[in-house]
């Protein structure tokens, strides 16, 4: 809209420039001939009243006195010139002759021959700073023989119609710059009622999640166009929103499967041995046997042996099924971590803290099990090592409180990184892989992270990391 002003008001202004200078030189040529009619007529006059006789050669003495008194009349030079166009006669003084062409232009004579009917041309020229428009015609006598050329140079005097151009120019400007504020103002706000529902739609899409319920948007007095694009984001998050509950339910009805398929394979483990030692024991059951009571107590210690592997089974997934409930007990981080460490009370485990004191807000049961369940690993891991070492380090900035637990056992294989964390995965003959995935979720409960660095044979890093002050 601006540009469109601004091209508008360029081009008026360069067709009004254009206009007032065609007329301003249609001006001057009227001008010029309204003055040279008046002197011809006062020229015939003279040439019909006088006493010589009418010809070329005394044209200097018929105007010898009467060309200075028409000067002064009509405020211009005149020059007169033979028909060759060498000149006869001029009003200027003679001083000033040196200046004056003594002959006309052999182009501008021919031009003035060849000129149709009245025999009249004009000529522009520069003399000394000063724009001329000078009229060549021809002074005949009263049965139109031609006797000489009439030379009027006329100073164009523009001046009336710059005062005008630049009136209107200055009015023009005026006028333009008020419609380019008013559009400045007006495509402010058209804008802002355009693109306000697009940065609002920009913000919203942005902020759209597929762990959340995202908000529809609400735009009143929007243009069609707009309104249309913003219906078909608020199909589109109810939509989403329906597209995630199915898909919510699809991945609880595949958990849970996947959870039967593992609780079955688990139990199934110890119920065959359990099936096996009691048909052993059936078939060698003797109660007149003198050692039927060591019998009947290997018997009944096998069983209750396999009764707890089932019972941790048990205990195990539905630790890993209920989530922790957040206690939000304000701590001193270092006592609790130190704690931890000295349930193991083993020396190659070093605990180092670069604060005595880190106050933040956890669960202490849940703080213990996530650096016992670490720790544990990492002992794991360094077994069979020499020179076993496991360094754990606290520290901590304004906002949050940071633990890496480091060993030098065996480390991770490059294969396994991605999974380690995913529940069933285990790289161990023993255990069911759920100590990883546990931790997880508890310290994502609490908005942290957990994450590690490893390098096969060599070392393993655990790094967890939690704000200080739990959100709300």
């Amino acid at each position: 809209m601006i540009l469109l002003i601004l091209g508008a008001s360029v081009l008026i202004a360069a067709v009004t420039i254009s206009q007032y200078r065609d007329e301003a030189i249609q001006y001057q040529k009227d001008k010029l001939k309204r003055k040279e009619a008046s002197i011809r007529a006062s020229i015939d006059y003279e040439i019909s009243n006088t006493t010589y006789p009418v010809n070329t050669k005394h044209i200097p003495l018929i105007f010898r006195d009467k060309i200075y008194e028409l000067k002064n009349i009509h405020n211009t030079e005149i020059n007169i010139y033979n028909l060759d166009g060498k000149l006869l006669k001029t009003s200027r003084a003679s001083f000033f002759r040196d200046t004056l062409s003594q002959q006309i232009e052999k182009p501008l004579l021919d031009s003035l021959q060849n000129a149709p009917q009245k025999r009249y041309v004009t000529y522009h020229l520069q003399d000394k700073g000063d724009s001329y428009l000078s009229s060549y015609t021809y002074i005949t006598d009263q049965y139109f023989k031609p006797l000489a050329i009439l030379n009027l140079p006329y100073i164009e005097d523009d001046g009336f119609i710059e005062r005008q151009l630049n009136a209107f120019l200055k009015m023009l400007a005026q006028v333009y710059v008020f419609l380019i504020l008013a559009a400045v103002i007006l495509a402010y706000f058209l804008s802002r009622y355009v693109t306000l529902p697009l940065k609002t739609l920009g913000k919203k899409m942005s902020e759209m999640r597929l762990d959340k319920a995202n908000k529809k948007i609400n735009v009143k007095n929007a243009s069609i166009e707009i309104t249309q694009l913003l219906q078909a984001y608020n199909a589109m998050v109810d939509e989403l929103e329906e597209s995630v509950a199915k898909l919510a339910a699809s991945e609880r009805e595949q958990a849970w499967r996947e959870m039967a398929k593992q609780v079955a394979h688990e139990v199934k483990n110890p119920l065959t041995p359990m099936r096996l030692s009691i048909q052993s024991f059936e078939r060698k059951f003797n109660p007149n046997d003198p050692n039927i009571q060591p019998k009947v107590k290997e018997f009944s210690q096998s069983l209750i042996q396999q009764i707890d592997t089932m019972s941790a089974i048990a205990s195990a997934f539905s630790n890993f099924a209920q989530m922790p409930e957040q206690k939000n007990e304000l701590l001193n981080i270092v006592e609790v971590v130190k704690l931890a460490v000295d349930i193991f009370n083993e020396d190659y485990i070093n605990f180092t803290t670069n604060e005595e004191e880190i106050y933040a807000t956890f669960d202490r049961a849940q703080l213990i099990r996530i650096i016992t369940n670490l720790l544990k690993n990492a002992s794991q891991a360094t077994q069979h090592k020499d020179n076993p070492k496991i360094e754990v380090k606290l520290s901590s900035n304004d906002t949050e409180v940071k633990i890496c637990i480091s060993d030098n056992g065996t480390g991770i294989s490059p294969a396994y990184q991605k999974r380690i964390f995913e529940p069933k995965f285990t790289t161990k003959s023993s255990g069911m892989g759920l100590g990883l995935g546990i931790i997880k979720t508890i310290i994502e409960a609490y908005h942290g992270k957990i994450w590690f660095i490893s390098e096969e044979n060599k070392n393993t890093t655990f790094y967890v990391q939690f704000p200080k002050k739990q959100q709300s």
